[in-house]
């Protein structure tokens, strides 16, 4: 019997299985257009934390929703940060 697809007594699934599938996102993470982020994906415990920073909200996004398709089950927590930079809306006084 497989415990691939097996559940814990918890009633989620098996923390085991969790490291390997941090592992098979972090390679589709680096293959795809997001590859040259320093996006972080660490278990802790049963729970999977997200750090680090991406350049604008739908890319944040887009990672998160990678993430949580990848690794259903287990719960997300992002703490990524947007560095989205912007227009300035009024000009700056210099004195």
């Amino acid at each position: 019997m497989s415990t691939l697809g097996s559940q814990d007594a918890g009633g989620g699934p098996p923390a085991e299985n969790l490291e390997y599938r941090i592992a098979h996102l972090q390679d589709r993470l680096a293959s795809g257009e997001l590859g040259e982020l320093g996006v972080r994906v660490e278990a802790r415990g049963k729970t999977v934390l997200l750090t680090g920073t991406v350049p604008s909200s739908p890319c944040r996004e887009e990672i998160v929703r990678t993430v949580e398709e990848e690794l259903a089950g287990f719960p997300v927590h992002s703490d990524l940060v947007v560095t989205e930079a912007s227009s300035p809306d009024h000009a700056e006084e210099l004195s």
